[in-house]
């Protein structure tokens, strides 16, 4: 299962809580370290889709409110699928942002 950096973020987020449970302004923390930042909205739609994609793949669960037309996610929780995913990803060994060396 292919995961974006961002979803690995997510999925790291949720794993290292106290609660289980994280709020979705949270994870605006993963686009502090990035230096070309999109804009705000775009932010906020980037996030919901992740988080969609993975409540889709059954390693979230989504918690908040719903109107007649839309969900609004304000909360999530990793579910058992999800925390073993993110126990592996834990395991693995992550890329550093190394640029090549040219002689």
């Amino acid at each position: 299962m292919r995961l974006s950096k961002l979803q690995k973020f997510i999925l790291l987020e949720c794993l290292n809580s106290k609660s289980g449970k994280i709020s979705r302004k949270r994870l605006v923390k993963f686009y502090d370290k990035i230096k070309k930042r999109p804009k705000d909205k775009l932010i906020t739609k980037i996030i919901t889709r992740s988080i969609e994609r993975l409540i889709d793949k059954e390693l979230l669960v989504g918690f908040g409110e719903r109107t007649s037309h839309k969900w609004y996610i304000k909360e999530i929780k990793l579910t058992f699928m999800g925390r073993k995913v993110a126990k592996k990803l834990l395991g693995e060994q992550m890329k550093l942002p190394l640029k090549s060396l040219k002689h």
